[in-house]
């Protein structure tokens, strides 16, 4: 039997559409996408847990729309009259929860960007109504866009999200450790990205190849 190498290679997340594993939890979200350019008001939230495919969705609709993409906390006054010259996509808008220039910022590049005719997608862990946002305008304008939900995974797209993680970091584990992982594991995509990383480091500490008995080791069960 050949033993796997293990290099420390970095990962690179592979966000095309062919790439996008859908399953009910997330079908709904990938057709509001998809249906742009016809959003109502122009503009669509992303809303769900952490890891839900979000980010991948993102890409999507930046390859359709050749929106910019930019992380909310990174959003400044500056930089408005340049992204809304087209489509932008705001990541993780509730990392500006306590921080209210970005949050006048977004405002703004809300404002500017429909006014210019363009599209704006919105992503955040959880409801847009817990985001913790403070500034009134921008809430009202948030409270006034469509919402498309990612839900908790299935296990069918758990499974479809842990192998695109270890292909993402060109890893390629037996074909047993994926549902062994699935049995013990809980039904989350944060704890499916943990186990991956955790495997991924552990694999490459021992100098192992990544098996159900590295998993075993791993979570501690029989």
């Amino acid at each position: 039997m050949s033993e796997q190498l293990h290099f420390d290679l970095p990962a690179r997340a592979a966000l095309g559409r062919d790439d996008f594993f859908v399953s009910p939890a997330n079908a709904v979200a990938l057709g509001m996408v998809e249906s742009w350019p016809a959003w109502a008001g122009n503009k669509l939230i992303l809303s769900g847990p952490t890891g839900a495919g979000k980010t991948h969705l993102v890409h999507v609709w930046a390859a359709l729309s050749g929106a910019r993409i930019i992380a909310a906390p990174d959003l400044t006054r500056e930089a408005i009259p340049s992204l809304a010259r087209g489509p932008v996509a705001v990541e993780d808008v509730p990392a500006i929860a306590g921080n209210p220039a970005a949050q006048t910022a977004l405002f703004h590049l809300h404002n500017l960007t429909l006014a210019e005719g363009h599209g704006l997608l919105f992503t955040g862990a959880g409801e847009p109504g817990r985001w913790g946002l403070t500034l009134p305008d921008l809430v009202s304008r948030l409270q006034g866009t469509t919402v498309a939900a990612l839900e908790q995974p299935d296990d069918m797209l758990l499974m479809a999200v842990m192998a695109k993680q270890f292909a993402d970091r060109q890893l390629v584990p037996s074909a047993d450790t994926i549902p062994y992982l699935l049995r013990h594991m809980d039904r989350s995509f944060a704890e499916a990205t943990r186990l991956v990383a955790a495997l991924d480091a552990q694999s490459l500490r021992d100098k192992r190849p990544i098996t159900r008995a590295l998993a075993r080791q791993l979570i501690g069960t029989g």
